[in-house]
């Protein structure tokens, strides 16, 4: 098998005439696919993202596992101290796993329940290894499930909430049965639900709006809601295991204590009313008096029963699951949105990131640090306080989040000056490292939630918008006053827009925003520029020997002047959406699209298309000089593939991961995954074996228009 996946020749096409555009088609065959192509990618961070679910096996406290947003489930063996990957429900992305149980009378087996966001699906997975492999239980294919529990006193008895209903399994989840009413007005979007820890037939259930009881497993029903205050959410229900009448149940008016089994609630003071959402109830399996309640601004406990709450994290932190260790209780363990696992020694008092192995960053902006492939920056989206751009100097081993100053913007693209100097692109403005920052690595990682992000100034705003306009001034001329034009400052406005793409390769600094193109010939200081032949929404951009380029999704715009001036370059008719472009060296123009990738050699006269690629929806593409490629990803695909500009020849590799994009860094590659963050090829997998490649050279037809 050859070292990579080549073309051998290049397949004549029928030409399509467009204006003055010849298209020619690059038809490059793949000859085989390398072994170490198929070697797993591997998540170098960095550490956080998005945690949902714990559990732990009966009697084995220590050994956990925990569910995330991406179909993934991971396992420790160390108590939360480290993780790793250990299986995916199913083929599909983007179910999240709020539910995982480990039956305690077959401690091999365990449960996982989902749902989707995007939509009403979702289901149940059995595993009988441990977590090892799944298979999808039949009964509740396609079920949106957002609550999952066991009876305590009959292991084989399982409830499952879900957008339709409650529904019962006696033979540990074989088979399923909808035991709320069918058309119920009131029982369905079960959010929460708990079981009599004596009597399997007592269920509480907590819907979008106030909860229910059955205590015939479903044969019948009643409302539960007095003393709560109307159309509550109910996230979670706690039943006391050795004193079943008093019930815990959080909802989104706040939390709520009974002492009759449900008969009557009342609620407890002590949590904000800010924090509506409390998603988690927790009890301590050796306090009954203590109980921790994971809420949408932070950790609360009580060590009173519920007479009063005290807030142990800061109120950034958003709860979705508490573990407690039966064996040490001060040992507390929290799954958060955007700070991953939080662990506290110390029942609560202080927290820090428990992250090692866990990445669940949604990583759209990735760079390589020009002087040394071992320092990385990584530009996050949806991590707020949590997120925006992870340093590395040591190719990925270990990570600082650099984000005060971004103020929780999402960043969307990053870009490096020749002198260093590193600018962000975000979803309001630029922002620029400062150079101490840049030149230090005093970046904190990630830990207590009370402690703020890394860097007091790291970064600083570069937004401010200086252009000139056209101004009619009245003059006398010979004694007759006449009108005439002069140029002069326009009001200076602040750029506060998203920026898809930056390039500071030239003297004159480029972005791509949705307001325009910008750019800069003072370093940043400020920009000129806005909408490029009447439009906006340019989301790439690319300069080579002074010829800009700039593509928003419909068109293609060139300037030969520094963006003063702007004219039209034609594209192939065929193209339905542009996603991304880049110059390699020798002035070949490339472009990324919905139809795959094309090439111009000669400033866009003619373009030619590459054939029976990997994949076509090209969401990226970037010359990457070290390694001589045009490497190419799409964020639909797990694959990624590098072009040789020069021969045509290209190989690719399975990343295992949904990739937004790929850089190289010295002789290996690295990809931004859009769940799982960073991610490195095997080191084995180097692209300097390409001196092994078979020598094919391909060859356009003599009459290509040169």
């Amino acid at each position: 098998m050859s070292g990579f996946c080549s073309g051998s020749a290049l397949k004549r096409r029928p030409v399509f005439t467009m204006l003055a555009i010849c298209a020619l088609f690059v038809s490059i065959l793949v000859q085989g696919v390398p072994a170490w192509s198929q070697a797993s990618w591997s998540v170098v961070g960095p550490a956080g993202g998005d945690a949902r679910a714990f559990a732990a096996v009966p009697g084995q406290p220590s050994h956990l596992f925990l569910g995330t947003t991406n179909s993934w489930i991971y396992e420790s063996m160390d108590g939360g101290a480290s993780w790793h990957r250990l299986a995916k429900l199913g083929p599909s992305d983007g179910l999240i796993v709020d539910h995982i149980l480990v039956e305690a009378g077959s401690p091999s087996t365990m449960f996982a329940a989902a749902w989707r966001a995007d939509s009403a699906d979702g289901g149940l997975w059995i595993s009988h290894d441990l977590g090892r492999s799944w298979s999808e239980a039949p009964g509740l294919r396609g079920q949106s499930i957002r609550a999952f529990t066991q009876a305590p006193s009959d292991h084989r008895v399982l409830y499952a909430g879900t957008l339709e209903g409650v529904f019962r399994s006696g033979d540990a989840g074989k088979t399923w049965t909808l035991i709320s009413p069918r058309d119920s007005h009131e029982i369905h979007e079960i959010e929460s639900l708990a079981v009599d820890p004596a009597d399997p037939d007592v269920v509480y259930a907590g819907t979008w709006h106030l909860p229910w009881k059955t205590s015939n497993a479903g044969k019948s029903w009643r409302s539960i809601k007095k003393g709560l205050i109307v159309d509550s959410d109910v996230f979670s229900i706690v039943v006391d295991p050795e004193m079943p009448r008093v019930i815990y149940l959080s909802a989104c008016s706040g939390i709520y204590k009974s002492d009759s089994a449900g008969l009557l609630f009342r609620k407890i003071q002590g949590i904000p009313s800010s924090a509506r959402r409390t998603r988690v109830l927790k009890q301590d399996p050796s306090n009954r008096e203590i109980v921790y309640a994971g809420t949408t601004e932070g950790l609360f406990k009580t060590e009173n029963g519920g007479k009063t709450f005290k807030r142990m994290t800061a109120p950034d932190v958003i709860v979705n699951d508490v573990y407690i260790d039966p064996l040490n209780p001060e040992h507390v363990l929290l799954a958060t949105d955007r700070g991953g696992v939080l662990a506290s020694n110390d029942g609560g008092l202080q927290f820090k990131a428990s992250n090692t192995g866990f990445s669940q960053r949604k990583v759209v902006a990735l760079l390589v640090d020009k002087r040394s492939p071992n320092r990385l920056f990584a530009g996050v989206v949806n991590d707020k306080t949590f997120g925006g751009v992870f340093v590395s100097t040591d190719g990925g081993a270990s990570w600082s989040q650099t984000g005060e100053g971004l103020d929780g913007r999402d960043v969307f693209a990053l870009a490096q000056a020749s002198d260093g100097t590193v600018l962000a692109g975000t979803n309001h403005g630029i922002f620029a490292l400062d150079s101490s920052s840049r030149d230090s690595n005093s970046g904190k990682s990630i830990g207590s939630p009370s402690a703020g992000p890394a860097d007091a100034s790291a970064w600083k705003p570069m937004n401010t918008i200086a252009n000139m306009e056209m101004k009619t001034v009245t003059r006398k001329l010979y004694g007759t006053r006449v009108n005439t034009e002069t140029q002069v400052k326009a009001p200076v406005v602040e750029l506060n827009s998203r920026v898809y793409a930056l390039d500071l390769s030239s003297k004159v600094w480029l972005a791509a925003t949705d307001v325009g193109v910008l750019t800069s010939r003072d370093q940043g200081a400020t920009w000129q520029g806005g909408p490029v032949l009447g439009a906006v929404d340019y989301q790439s951009i690319a300069v080579h020997n002074g010829w800009i380029v700039a593509a928003r999704p419909s068109g293609v715009a060139e300037s030969t002047d520094g963006g003063v001036t702007w004219m039209p370059l034609l594209t192939p008719q065929m193209l339905t959406r542009i996603h991304r472009i880049a110059f390699s060296p020798d002035g070949t123009l490339w472009l990324g699209s919905r139809e795959g990738v094309y090439f111009s050699r000669n400033k866009g006269k003619n373009w030619m298309w590459i054939e029976r690629l990997p994949f076509r929806d090209v969401d990226d593409l970037y010359y990457d000089s070290t390694l001589r490629k045009v490497l190419v990803s799409s964020q639909a695909s797990d694959q990624v593939y590098g072009i040789d500009p020069k021969t045509l020849k290209w190989q690719w590799w399975q990343t295992g991961y949904r990739i937004a994009l790929i850089r190289g860094a010295g002789n290996r590659l690295l990809a931004a995954s859009l769940d799982d963050g960073v991610v490195e090829q095997p080191w084995a997998a180097g692209m300097e074996t390409a001196a092994g490649e078979p020598d094919h050279r391909n060859s356009v037809s003599s009459d290509y228009e040169r």
